[in-house]
């Protein structure tokens, strides 16, 4: 993803630029999307690159950032490291520390595959690239036994990302109670079992 990263830290930004958490994070609409392109290349850069498993489709319309179970997620020394490259938060930098810590202290200690972001740039959206993006890792960890977990901000995500076998477990909101999160969980999905498995040429 490095040769790409322009691409997709455009394609994150004009994902996000509508985001309830970003519109509340970057109050200012001139400067959001400048703070935002920040942020996400800082993100990628300091952290996913180096030790998460970033995606991204073809021509970089969208892009997914996946920290494995073996490795911790982002702490929040390494979030505020992100956030200081980011100063057109201006006053909203002391309510953003404190949902990190309060999003860090609910982030669940068992083993699991974490979502960090996904997004894809509005040009682009319903055409799959979502369903695209969660598919191999869901799919490992249906295989691995590996549970798998995501915050959203947007309410409207939240029917997508059931559909794929998340369930709300939880939520936070912005201190003075702006803006929520969803804190979503999947368990893995165990294979059929071997009795309801058939194979070629097998008699009715």
């Amino acid at each position: 993803m490095a040769e790409d990263l322009s691409g997709v830290v455009a394609s994150l930004t004009r994902a996000f630029e509508d985001d309830p958490l970003s519109k509340y994070l970057f109050p200012n609409d001139k400067s959001r999307a400048r703070g935002l392109a920040r942020f996400f290349r800082a993100q990628i850069r300091h952290t996913y690159l180096y030790r998460g498993e970033p995606y991204t489709t073809g021509k970089n319309e969208a892009a997914a950032l996946w920290m494995p179970p073996e490795r911790k997620p982002p702490r929040l020394r390494e979030v505020v490291a992100q956030v200081s490259v980011a100063p057109t938060m201006g006053r909203r930098i002391g309510a953003a520390f404190s949902l990190i810590q309060s999003m860090e202290a609910r982030h669940p200690k068992a083993p699991h595959y974490y979502l960090g972001t996904i997004g894809t740039d509005p040009s682009f959206q319903g055409r799959g690239f979502g369903t695209a993006l969660l598919a191999p890792v869901l799919r490992r960890c249906d295989e691995e036994g590996i549970p798998a977990y995501l915050e959203s901000s947007k309410e409207r995500n939240v029917p997508f990302y059931r559909r794929h076998g998340f369930e709300v477990t939880g939520e936070l909101t912005t201190p003075g109670g702006e803006v929520k999160l969803w804190l979503m969980w999947r368990d893995p999905v165990p294979p059929p079992p071997d009795s309801l498995l058939r194979g070629p040429g097998l008699p009715e």
